[in-house]
Parts: structure tokens; C-alpha cells; sequence
């Protein structure tokens, strides 16, 4: 166990002087002086951060992004899109709602509610809520039928026409992804970058969601189509094999955030990774366990710079873009 002593500790906290606080980053920047518990660990995010995104062109750098679906109902979406039109990060996981929000809000709004509504009230309305987020069931199911079905139709064709012995090779998540995304004519649509820049999205429960539905309703009449799960798996093996250097946010928990640390793990763990999360710890959950547990496994190195954030990434997020994206 280490010893400690006064000596330990010599750096001075500090009140915040509003006089000098321009911008969000100079704000950020006074929070590692001035302290106050979540603070100090969003000034130090921000900081591991800007080191790892400074390195996000250098080849055999990898900046993975990990986060679920719900951010994608808000304008939080935002942040991502900005990371993958701008190339910040380049492999994406998350999960299957980030296309299904994605693809919605391309042609209809969602609208702002409140997280006190009567749900069964809203329900015989056909208004579906997430958190305080107000989704029609025509600015949702019913735009993703009409839409996803047509584009399975033609997708198929251009495999078959590609490769007429076993179109299906190789077609997993990201795949589908930029298939899906060369169709989208929408600058604010995550999908649409990622098929403009190339930037694999992975979505390991790729049949839990309103796309995923989609998919199996498609292969009810077209019983050859398939999904080639482990693609994916290549993918991000022949990434990860082959890094110099592997850095991570990573947003909430769950499968998404697993699968970043999983694959991490063949090469020593991450160089350095920064968690933002609600959940505790308490219960044994990833979504709650702090990195440090990671190391235990060999996902995140010993030698890592990493911090979690405790709070709502809604909130974060964008403090967090205002400073790294200008």
C-alpha cells in the first residue's frame, strides 16, 4: 500500500475567476485548477482527449468512439456527427437504435417533452416517449418500413451483381452501414459521413432494434439474404493487429463499450481512454465498472492515462465539443 504525506499534495485548489473565463475552454481550463469533485475529472477527459484526437490522421492511430442509441433521439447528436464528418474518431460501436434515430430524424423531427407525461395517455396517442423525448409513430416505425425495405431490395441486387456466387461474404454491420448511408442525402445524418469518409460503424446486436426488424422482415421473402456478423469482427481485428496506437471515449456502458475493450485486450490494452457514465458501481455491471477494473483484464494498459466522468453524457458531451471540435 502507498504511504502518504502532506508532501504528496502540493498543488493549491482555487476559486474560479469569471473575469477570465471567455469561452468553454477557458472555463475547462480553470477547472483543473479550481477543482470540484466531477471537475477535475471533465478538465482531465478533455486533456486526454486532446491528445489522442491531435494523433486521429497519423496512420496506425486508432480513436474508437463507443456509445448507445438514446444520445442519437437528442441533439447530442450533434457530437457525433461532428466527430465523424470532421474524421475525430476512426471506428465507431454502438448499437442498433443509432441507425434507426439516425435514418428517422433524416425525414421527420423528434419534439421535446417532459419526463413526467402520462405515458398511457401518450401511448393511445401514438406518441412514443424516451426520457423527454417526444417520437410519433410517424417520424419512427413508420418512416423506417417505408424506407429500409426498398433499400434491402437494392442493396441486395448490388451484392448479387458484385459477387453472384456468395453475395453475402463479408456483408456485416459496417457494410450495411455505408450501404444504408450512400443513400442518405442529408449532410446532418451520422450514416451519410461515415459512407463519405469511409469510417466503420459496428453494431454487434445488430438485430436489437427497428433496423434489426427490418432485416429479419426482409429475409422472409429473400431466404438466402444473411448478415456476416464476424466481417465485423475482421474489421476491427485487422485494426486493432495492426495499431501503433489504440485510444477510446466511450459513452455509457453495455455492449458497445465491451466491445472496444474487448478487442483492445490482443494488444495490451488501450493507450489511454476516457468513460462517461450514470451508473454505479456497485452492482458489478460494465456499464459501471471505472476503467481502472479494466486494467485487471488486460483491456486498458497499467501505463494508460484514463478518467470516468460521472454524469449525463447529454450535458457533457457538448462541453466537452465545444472545446475539442473549435
Amino acid at each position: 500500500m502507498p504511504k502518504y504525506n502532506k508532501d504528496n499534495f502540493d498543488i493549491p485548489v482555487k476559486d474560479y475567476d469569471f473575469a477570465k473565463i471567455s469561452d468553454v475552454t477557458s472555463l475547462i481550463d480553470q477547472m483543473k485548477d479550481a477543482g470540484g469533485f466531477t471537475a477535475t475529472k471533465l478538465a482531465r477527459g478533455r486533456d486526454i482527449l486532446r491528445n489522442s484526437l491531435l494523433k486521429s490522421e497519423d496512420d496506425g492511430i486508432l480513436n474508437w468512439l463507443s456509445f448507445p442509441a438514446c444520445l442519437c433521439a437528442t441533439g447530442t447528436r450533434g457530437f457525433f456527427l461532428e466527430a465523424i464528418k470532421n474524421n475525430k474518431f476512426n471506428v465507431i460501436v454502438t448499437t442498433c437504435g443509432t441507425l434507426d434515430h439516425d435514418i428517422a430524424r433524416t425525414f421527420k423531427s423528434y419534439f421535446h417533452g417532459d419526463f413526467d407525461l402520462d405515458d398511457i395517455a401518450l401511448g393511445n396517442e401514438g406518441l412514443n416517449r424516451l426520457g423527454n423525448v417526444i417520437i410519433p409513430n410517424e417520424c419512427y416505425g413508420e418512416i423506417l418500413e417505408n424506407v429500409i425495405i426498398p433499400w434491402l431490395g437494392e442493396i441486395e441486387l448490388e451484392r448479387i451483381e458484385k459477387n453472384p456466387d456468395n453475395p453475402w461474404l463479408g456483408f456485416g454491420s459496417v457494410e450495411l452501414c455505408w450501404a444504408i448511408g450512400k443513400r442518405i442525402n442529408d449532410e446532418s445524418s451520422l450514416l451519410y459521413w461515415a459512407a463519405k469518409n469511409r469510417i466503420p460503424i459496428v453494431i454487434p446486436g445488430l438485430s436489437d432494434g427497428a433496423i434489426g426488424a427490418q432485416l429479419f422482415m426482409h429475409r422472409q421473402k429473400n431466404p438466402d439474404f444473411i448478415i456476416d456478423f464476424l466481417a465485423d469482427e475482421q474489421i476491427l481485428s485487422d485494426l486493432t493487429w495492426t495499431a501503433k496506437e489504440s485510444h477510446a471515449l466511450m459513452v455509457g456502458g453495455g455492449i458497445s463499450k465491451h466491445h472496444v475493450i474487448w478487442w483492445n485486450q490482443y494488444r495490451g490494452g488501450l493507450d489511454s481512454a476516457v468513460g462517461i457514465t450514470t451508473a454505479p458501481e456497485y452492482d458489478g455491471s460494465l456499464s459501471g465498472a471505472r476503467l481502472r477494473e479494466a486494467i485487471s483484464w488486460g483491456k486498458i494498459s497499467p501505463e494508460a492515462p484514463q478518467v470516468v466522468i460521472e454524469g449525463d453524457a447529454s450535458l457533457i458531451l457538448p462541453i466537452l465539443g465545444a472545446d475539442l471540435f473549435n
